[in-house]
């Protein structure tokens, strides 16, 4: 696969320093980790940078370096709707969504999961919301989480030709112990630096691709049509309305919620949410070229798995690929770039990782097993939740027919119908309650298992009618919520209390007392 005998050694030494980098930063951070609030939202001390680059590198994952580009590769740029849906996602979850959950978050008992948040936020002493949503936290991390490792594992075999599940073990242990030694800090600070690195990698790589070796006459005829839908056809509204309908997830991501959480004042927000959005508008559309000039330089045998064409443009660039030259041959660059994929995947993996563990511990364990744990107690149950997760997720990735872009279509969808109207009405209505709160989150998640996973006559809905899910358990999970506040008792004086603090203009910079 190389044109030098150094190639291996090059780019194995490249992944092996930024490996070794990412989990010294989690040692340095083992003994600054004392309590859950540090272990899981870093002391809420966040800065802009850190906030921003973590809470969106943790968003985009493998599926931003190998997801949306072999879709494009496999189907053209009709499949760009799926990135404007995502962009209009990101710009909305920061400027309506960042400064009042964090706000309320402090407000409602200082919580530190969204579970917990819930709880406070509607007074609902059956635990009823808290452990449910926990419930549901689990189930869809648990195929977020995948994602990751088959990502993970896809580029270790297609650049080292490890089998694949050698490379899976590799890339679980990895994440594992760093994220195991350092919690939400150092699960954050190499976000930043992996959140640079994937940047950096996205936004060369096809730039120096399209300058030296695409070549537009491989474009095959409506390639280029935002419009097709990669058959030779035209999309249907639905399909449309289906890519579009990501960006909705974004209200419900419990693992990019929690970066918001942990901003150290309302203050930073505005420039956070400039960062993220700035950094998620280059990247998305970086990755939608990173296809078309893919399809225009590569042929489907150097591939393989279209999802790996990212990856066999570095080769090709830096390394040569199928018998062909590198323009530059430069296997250590390459071997940076690569990294770049595998810091997508590191970023979102620690982040899910960390955020079922901690809504574990602190919504299922301590609030139903243990009431009476302490904080090392619950410290130490959150690192081997983080390690039985990281199982689970590792038995299912283990299929190596995984598609990286359908796991995280499933669990994106879970995530945005379960929580995400629920949240935002938690934010700007103040009639909203527990019963209403309750019916959302469970019509929601529900309707999205429901939708993609149970056959009726033969086919799934999501199958039969080609419609996401997400679009219909959101608007399932927004009509139930709203239904059900309106039919049942209005919320306490307390909570309306707690609704019109957070709406004042005091910055709400620490817990309440």
């Amino acid at each position: 696969m190389g044109n030098s005998a150094n190639y291996f050694i090059w780019v194995a030494i490249a992944f092996a320093v930024y490996c070794a980098a990412m989990i010294s930063v989690g040692a340095f951070f083992y003994k600054r980790s004392s309590n859950l609030t540090d272990y899981f939202l870093g002391g809420r001390n966040l800065n802009a940078w850190v906030a921003a680059l973590s809470a969106q590198a943790s968003d985009m994952s493998g599926w931003l370096l190998m997801g949306l580009p072999g879709a494009v590769y496999a189907a053209g740029t009709g499949q760009l709707w799926i990135a404007v849906g995502l962009a209009i996602g990101t710009t909305l979850n920061w400027v309506i969504v960042a400064k009042p959950l964090r706000r309320y978050t402090i407000v409602a008992g200082n919580s530190i999961t969204i579970p917990e948040y819930l709880e406070n936020r509607f007074h609902d002493t059956s635990k009823v919301i808290r452990i449910a949503s926990a419930a549901f936290i689990a189930i869809f991390f648990a195929v977020y989480t995948a994602s990751g490792f088959v990502a993970g594992a896809k580029l270790f075999l297609q650049v080292f030709g490890v089998p694949y599940q050698i490379s899976l073990v590799i890339g679980v242990a990895i994440i594992l112990i760093y994220t195991f030694l350092g919690g939400f800090h150092a699960v954050c600070w190499t976000d930043l630096i992996q959140g640079l690195l994937m940047f950096a990698a996205i936004l060369l790589v096809p730039i120096l691709a399209y300058a030296t070796i695409a070549d537009a006459g491989m474009l095959p005829s409506g390639f280029t049509n935002i419009l097709g839908d990669g058959a030779g056809g035209t999309q249907t509204g639905v399909g449309i309305i289906s890519q579009l309908a990501w960006g909705l997830g974004y209200f419900g991501m419990p693992h990019v919620l929690v970066r918001f959480m942990a901003i150290k004042s309302d203050k930073l927000v505005k420039r956070s949410a400039f960062i993220a959005t700035i950094w998620v508008l280059i990247s998305l559309t970086m990755a939608v070229l990173v296809g078309t000039v893919g399809k225009m330089a590569l042929s489907a045998d150097q591939l393989g798995d279209a999802e790996n064409v990212f990856i066999a443009l570095i080769q090709r660039l830096f390394m040569g690929l199928g018998g062909e030259q590198a323009v530059v041959y430069a296997p250590l660059l390459g071997g940076l770039f690569l990294c770049g994929i595998l810091a997508a995947i590191m970023s979102t993996s620690d982040s899910q990782l960390l955020v079922t563990a901690s809504s574990f511990t602190s919504d299922i364990y301590k609030t139903a097993l243990n009431k009476n744990a302490g904080d090392k107690h619950l410290l130490w149950v959150s690192r081997v939740s983080v390690s039985v997760i990281a199982l689970i997720a590792y038995l299912i990735a283990t299929d190596q027919n995984s598609s990286v872009m359908g796991l995280v279509s499933n669990a994106w969808s879970g995530f945005g119908s379960t929580f995400g109207a629920v949240v935002l009405l938690s934010l700007y209505w103040k009639r909203i309650n527990r019963a209403g709160a309750a019916a959302g989150l469970l019509g929601g998640g529900l309707t999205v298992i429901m939708w993609d996973y149970v056959p009726v006559a033969g086919a799934t809905l999501g199958n039969s009618t080609a419609l996401y899910s997400l679009a219909v358990g959101f608007a399932v999970s927004l009509v139930l919520t709203v239904c059900f506040s309106l039919c049942s008792q209005q919320p306490d004086e307390k909570m309306l209390e707690e609704f019109a603090l957070v709406k004042g203009e005091e910055d709400c910079n620490q817990p309440s007392k």
